[in-house]
């Protein structure tokens, strides 16, 4: 029983129409489904329904899923978040487009977490029998699928207790001001093998920094920032590599100011990979380690 991997994010948009042309133009998603103001979209390797929802109306996130493993998992979390003192609610085929019965968290820092198992299986743009290794095609960055997000919580300590002890993910690293639990900035945490599938650093509850796809490799991300720079889109800071996770970045603004990032590389974790720690004083190489500066509205900016 275990949490998979990040399936979707929910961002409000203030024009879907800017949205939907920076989405599926420039980072190169491909629309699934459309309802009362909102565009499904997924990216060409991805297997399940959607990635990614934009809502029109404001800005920031709305909510954001992680798929889960079948066989009484949703149970175990229900029971394990109830105990820690979680809002819980079951969540019913069809509140989300093409994903199954669910369960609905609230979590320590106001954030709205999904969970599920079943969701509509679409496959691949290149399927799964003899498949080329990318489809031919592409529209610009062509990013391959979702990765990670980043949030911002009042507590980063209690909601990364929450994280192992209700969902048993594990801290890779940890960003820390002090020797005590309530000096921790930030923790980045892992439910498979990558460096993250969720991190968090301190700030306002219930915001988010970025969400982030995976491209292949550092050539990749070059491509990327081309493409970025042909379609005039606000450049945060990259491409540059981090010192926490190891690797290679460039963050960046959709049309309604929500961040997204393409990242590449990273090391390998697994039940045995033992947390780095990061300090105050090295922040800035944790964060841009090829610049060993940060921007300090990197920081402030959020969603």
């Amino acid at each position: 029983m275990a949490v998979i991997r990040l399936g979707y994010v929910h961002v409000r948009v203030t024009d879907l129409a800017q949205a939907r042309q920076h989405y599926q133009e420039t980072l190169g998603m491909d629309p699934v489904h459309e309802e009362d103001g909102r565009v499904y979209l997924k990216s060409w390797d991805e297997d399940d329904h959607h990635s990614v929802v934009l809502e029109e109306g404001g800005v920031g996130l709305v909510k954001f899923g992680y798929k889960v493993t079948g066989d009484g998992t949703l149970d175990a979390i229900e029971t394990r978040a109830r105990s820690f003192g979680a809002s819980c609610e079951r969540m019913s085929k069809g509140d989300n487009a093409g994903v199954g019965d669910g369960l609905r968290v609230t979590l320590p820092s106001d954030h709205v977490l999904e969970l599920y198992s079943d969701v509509e299986y679409l496959g691949t743009n290149v399927g799964k029998l003899n498949p080329a290794p990318w489809p031919r095609g592409l529209r610009g960055i062509g990013v391959p699928r979702i990765n990670h997000a980043l949030i911002t919580t009042e507590d980063p300590a209690l909601l990364e207790r929450f994280f192992q002890d209700v969902l048993a993910f594990r801290p890779a690293e940890r960003l820390v001001a002090g020797d005590e639990d309530s000096d921790l900035v930030g923790s980045w945490m892992y439910c498979g093998d990558q460096p993250h599938d969720i991190a968090f650093v301190k700030g306002a509850n219930g915001k988010l920094h970025h969400f982030a796809y995976e491209v292949d490799d550092w050539s990749a991300l070059l491509r990327a920032g081309d493409v970025m720079s042909m379609d005039d889109v606000p450049i945060d800071f990259g491409p540059a590599r981090h010192g926490i996770t190891r690797g290679g970045t460039i963050y960046f603004f959709d049309p309604s100011g929500n961040r997204n990032e393409v990242f590449s590389g990273g090391y390998r974790t697994g039940p045995d990979f033992r947390p780095i720690t990061w300090t105050m004083d090295q922040a800035a190489r944790g964060i841009n380690y090829t610049h060993r500066e940060i921007d300090q509205a990197f920081l402030e900016v959020v969603t």
